[in-house]
């Protein structure tokens, strides 16, 4: 008897493009058309923008992690770990899983949605000392790293201590910098009412960039808007100044000044995941060349989205224009790539991605925020209400929508609460112990992998 194999789509990454892919092939392909595996260290989608809110206590981290098992019709097979590699030759991705088992996947058709990485710099001792804000084990180390320095500096009676334990350093002026700063702020500022022994005078937040402007893609006005309200918060924003090296009691700025602090949080930006490099294929910029249509030239089957794949922006009308690695993009080009998979997978023509960009929400925490909807300006409250509604819509499910609007009431009634867990207490929760990033196999390594592998086999 002859046995029927279905075709094998393998999705890698479940961030906003990996799952809306799958939800949207589980929705339209016939549970007998084909088999969908997803790759993915953690069983749920991480909501990121609402990442700095879980830091500051806002939100509860439950609340943005978004089950990806929830749902009893979901019928993709979901295999815990993150892939290392990719040989497009072989069709066969290489994966390390969570009992650090390395394991060949093949595939018929692969759907790229790795993600990015934080992107560091050969600065000395950033890697050892600062802190990133990337993963929700992040932001929930860092709410009880920056509690804790509250504690420790009360019981002090050493006053250079305590002005080192009081004083934090945040890097990268982009919404992730600039949002962290802004509500870890907040959580400090209400905070230190509760120390009496503590002078508010002595708590110093700085947030640098070596760009010109904070967040740039807002436009001057409001870029200058957002800057006033961080400076009338008593956050001394420097720009055009970086990061020479950092130490354990101290960071030194690239204009000389150096601040005793033992919190350096790193958000300068983000690369494509270095899955990208295993693949040996162009790039741009790092980010993976694709077509309009997300396929990889020159390799059938094979499709790349989000942040790690160079996307025309066709909606733009520039040439070379490629889409910002947002999750609004992200979100519209996962449902995309399903449609052209499942075209692909039916012999129907493909269709390229087209979207033009909606605007831009920055949530500054408590009354403050600045929004460019549409190109519309606007600021203060009538902005936190755009940029709030438009993270609560965006949620996937109503049971997540459900827990931060909870979560928003509780804190706009009840105020902030100051608990430290410990939960991570004495592990290291540096840039290095998050990501992983030395993980991964060279081109060479997948090649030969797979090939030892294939040889094996009768």
């Amino acid at each position: 008897m002859d046995t029927v194999t279905r075709p094998r789509i393998l999705v890698v990454g479940a961030g906003f493009a990996g799952v809306q892919c799958v939800r949207r092939l589980e929705r339209k392909l016939a549970p007998d058309e084909a088999d969908v595996t997803l790759v993915t260290p953690y069983s749920y989608q991480l909501y990121l923008p609402l990442l700095p809110q879980v830091a500051s206590g806002v939100l509860t981290p439950q609340s943005i992690a978004l089950s990806l098992r929830r749902s009893k019709k979901y019928r993709t097979r979901i295999l815990p770990g993150g892939a290392i590699g990719v040989d497009l030759k072989s069709k066969v991705c290489v994966v390390r899983t969570l009992t650090e088992k390395i394991v060949d996947e093949p595939y018929d058709y692969i759907v790229l949605a790795p993600g990015s990485v934080t992107r560091t710099f050969d600065i000395p001792g950033l890697t050892e000392h600062a802190f990133g804000m990337k993963t929700l084990a992040e932001a929930a180390y860092i709410r009880d790293h920056v509690i804790s320095q509250l504690d420790l500096a009360d019981a002090s009676d050493d006053p250079a201590e305590q002005a080192a334990r009081l004083q934090f350093v945040v890097v990268g002026g982009g919404y992730a910098g600039t949002e962290t700063a802004a509500c870890l702020q907040r959580l400090t500022h209400a905070a230190v009412q509760r120390y009496p022994r503590l002078d508010p005078g002595l708590i110093k937040w700085h947030l640098i960039d070596i760009a010109p402007r904070l967040m740039p893609e807002l436009g001057e006005k409001l870029g200058r808007s957002a800057q006033e309200i961080l400076k009338r918060r008593g956050i001394q924003v420097s720009l055009g100044v970086s990061i020479d090296k950092a130490g354990a009691e101290e960071v030194t700025f690239t204009d000389g000044r150096v601040v005793p602090t033992h919190t350096l949080i790193w958000t300068a930006g983000v690369v494509a995941s270095p899955l990208i490099a295993t693949l040996g294929a162009d790039t741009v910029r790092g980010r993976l060349a694709v077509t309009a249509e997300m396929t990889l030239p020159g390799h059938d089957g094979v499709f790349a989205l989000g942040d790690s794949a160079a996307v025309p922006d066709l909606a733009k009308g520039e040439e070379g224009a490629v889409c910002p690695p947002t999750a609004q993009h992200a979100m519209r080009q996962g449902k995309r790539v399903a449609d052209n998979v499942i075209a692909a997978l039916r012999g129907q023509p493909l269709l390229p991605y087209v979207h033009r960009d909606l605007g831009l929400v920055v949530d500054l925490g408590g009354k403050d925020a600045v929004s460019k909807p549409l190109g519309i300006e606007m600021r203060g409250v009538l902005a936190q209400a755009v940029a709030r509604g438009y993270h609560w819509s965006a949620l996937r499910t109503n049971v997540a929508k459900t827990r931060v609007m909870t979560n928003w009431l509780l804190n706009a009634v009840a105020g902030d609460d100051f608990v430290r867990t410990g939960f991570q207490a004495r592990k290291p929760a540096r840039l290095k112990d998050f990501e992983f990033t030395d993980s991964y196999l060279t081109p060479e390594q997948v090649r030969a992998r797979v090939g030892d592998t294939a040889a094996d086999q009768p």
